[in-house]
């Protein structure tokens, strides 16, 4: 697949899935602000109700204080002597009718009927007088409840167990069944009385979960009280709503995660797929040369003035040696990276002395160190140097690393190499490998030790490899139970810096 399509498909992908998170996101907002909106209108109706309710409390007290006073003013008594008469009025209403005087006038009364009816009319007259004056003392009370009904203490008017009674019937009623802590201030903020759990006006303000009603809007203004009323579990009440959205939420995440984990493998399978293809080709390269050599060497032989000169054939059987030697050097380094991609590999264990395999190894590398112009030191100052490795895939990590400052020197400077040991904390060998070479660019350091990887150097012979050395070196320090890495400056040089645990006898 072209790189191009990839990124076609992701950024399709990417924005499928911003707006896909988008809608729901917004979908979650607005069902949270009508959710709100809903608590509000329902706590504020609740709270208006509750004050009628204290209102009508307060009518109803003032009622029940004058209604002696009234029925003592409405009606009236017979004396014992009176004469008490049922009647019946046009209305459909039945009483009784007692007739006080004088003996002699009652006596006419009995005796004329007609007497009674017109005393019965005039009785009328009198009850539609006692009405009247009813209606006024009603009148009055009224008067009394707006103009003193405000001089009563408000722990008397609203009382805090019927307020907490009438909150939680309405709140209920509004289908708002969850805790609630109440108080109720003056007009200046002064709390009068107020719940265990009350929370200040301020503190509740600034999450939107206090509430304000004003108690008896008909008092003065100087006078007037509020009603406050906290929810501390408001939140929760509100996000229960789009609980539900949580998992479609949490699934689209997964998804999104899951989608941006196969981009990267993606990558790194194209990336893999490069660097596997241009190892074949350098492999191609670097095993033409030495059959292109071999090949000829072989078509030589064919000569019979070849064969009869002594010399010829000495150089032509070196070059069979050498080219044979290079071809199966190249062979190896596939090999072991192979053997290595293995989960188990094969190591035969032995103890060695760090510094005297070492020394075996620079001697040996100091002739085609010195072919190219360069220096080789060493400065072995480690006092104990016996680790426990494979002996033969240590002196190759020692080899590769050698051999990759030969090949990243710099043509205008001559090559120096140095390979030190010592030792750390008494445990740990560490093997430091340094040159003046071309260096490492900050950005490849980090990718160095990945199988394939080679870092771009242009189209130098003597540069070309697989990209297996460094990774192979990784790997065995790894398995060796040690640890390798690297500091390097452009133009400067690099150094690979080795740590192995000690044999402890």
């Amino acid at each position: 697949m072209k790189k191009s399509t990839i990124w076609i498909l992701t950024i399709l992908m990417a924005l499928t899935f911003i707006g896909l998170l988008f809608v729901q996101i917004m979908y979650m907002k607005n069902m949270i602000k009508m959710r709100d909106d809903q608590f509000s209108e329902g706590v504020r109706r609740s709270l208006y109700a509750v004050s009628g309710l204290l209102e009508q409390d307060e009518t109803r007290f003032y009622l029940e204080e004058d209604v002696d006073r009234i029925e003592a003013t409405t009606f009236f008594q017979a004396r014992k002597e009176g004469i008490t008469y049922s009647f019946t009025t046009q209305s459909g209403v039945e009483g009784d009718l007692t007739i006080k005087g004088d003996n002699e006038k009652i006596s006419k009364l009995k005796n004329d009927p007609s007497n009674v009816l017109n005393h019965y009319r005039s009785m009328q007259e009198m009850l539609k007088g006692q009405y009247l004056y009813q209606k006024g003392l009603i009148d009055e009370v009224i008067l009394n409840i707006i103009s003193q009904s405000s001089n009563r203490p408000i722990e008397q008017r609203a009382d805090s167990t019927v307020v907490r009674s009438y909150l939680k019937s309405e709140l209920s009623n509004n289908g708002l069944d969850l805790p609630f802590e109440f108080a109720v201030v003056n007009r200046n903020g002064y709390i009068l009385y107020n719940t265990g759990g009350y929370v200040a006006a301020e503190d509740g303000a600034r999450d939107n979960n206090m509430f304000v009603q004003t108690l008896f809007p008909s008092d003065p203004a100087n006078k007037k009280n509020f009603l406050k009323v906290y929810f501390p579990d408001k939140k929760d009440y509100i996000l229960s709503s789009i609980k539900f959205m949580i998992p479609s939420f949490a699934f689209t995440l997964i998804l999104l995660i899951i989608f941006l984990y196969t981009i990267i493998l993606a990558f790194r399978q194209k990336k893999l797929t490069e660097m596997k293809n241009d190892f074949i080709n350098n492999m191609t390269h670097e095993f033409k040369t030495p059959i292109s050599s071999i090949s000829l060497a072989a078509q030589m032989l064919n000569d019979d003035s070849v064969r009869k000169s002594p010399s010829m054939m000495q150089h032509i059987s070196t070059v069979i040696n050498d080219e044979t030697k290079r071809l199966r050097f190249q062979v190896e380094k596939v090999l072991q990276m192979s053997m290595f991609d293995r989960q188990k590999a094969a190591l035969r264990l032995q103890e060695i002395d760090a510094n005297a395999a070492i020394d075996n190894i620079v001697h040996t590398f100091k002739l085609k160190v010195e072919r190219y112009g360069g220096h080789i030191t060493s400065h072995l100052d480690a006092l104990d140097a016996t680790i426990t490795v494979d002996e033969m895939h240590f002196t190759n990590v020692i080899f590769n690393l050698l051999d990759n400052a030969v090949k990243y020197r710099r043509d205008e400077v001559p090559l120096e190499l140095e390979v030190t040991t010592r030792d750390i904390n008494g445990d740990k060998l560490q093997i430091t490998v340094a040159d003046n070479g071309i260096g490492i660019r900050k950005e490849d350091l980090k990718k160095i030790f990945d199988k394939f990887y080679r870092v771009s150097t242009g189209n130098r012979h003597d540069v070309k490899g697989f990209g297996l050395g460094l990774a192979y070196v990784h790997k065995m320090i790894n398995v060796l139970g040690g640890d390798i890495k690297v500091e390097s400056e452009i133009n400067v040089g690099t150094k690979f810096i080795i740590t192995i645990p000690l044999t402890k006898n």
